[in-house]
């Protein structure tokens, strides 16, 4: 007959339910306890085509204030907020709309002088 690995809730919660996960630890003493475990956040996600941010830790909201200004953004336009696909094809795209404006009043300038 093995040894006894029994353990029982420490805490009101009785239920194994997501919220309440724990892992049996054997202490030094030879004991078993029960740790818990947190959940997972889901961490920032971009906003455009919603693919976790790389670079930003994944952390609960409070969490954030007790890290470092470099691990909650990444320094780049946008940063914390978009990826940097999504940043590229918005630079781009405010391009070619701005080279598209040049030609315009280009050619109105054409068409006035004839």
């Amino acid at each position: 007959m093995g040894k006894d690995t029994r353990v029982t809730y420490q805490r009101r919660h009785a239920y194994a339910t997501r919220s309440n996960e724990r892992v049996i630890v054997k202490t030094p003493g030879g004991r078993l306890t029960l740790h818990q475990i947190k959940k997972k956040t889901r961490g920032p996600h971009c906003g455009d085509c919603k693919v976790s941010l790389p670079g930003i830790k994944h952390l609960k909201t409070k969490e954030y204030k007790n890290v470092h200004k470099r691990e909650r953004t990444v320094s780049r336009a946008y940063g914390g907020s978009r990826c940097g696909s999504c940043v590229r094809s918005r630079i781009v795209r405010a391009f070619l709309i701005e080279e598209q404006k040049i030609v315009k009043r280009v050619l109105n300038e054409k068409k006035a002088k004839k």
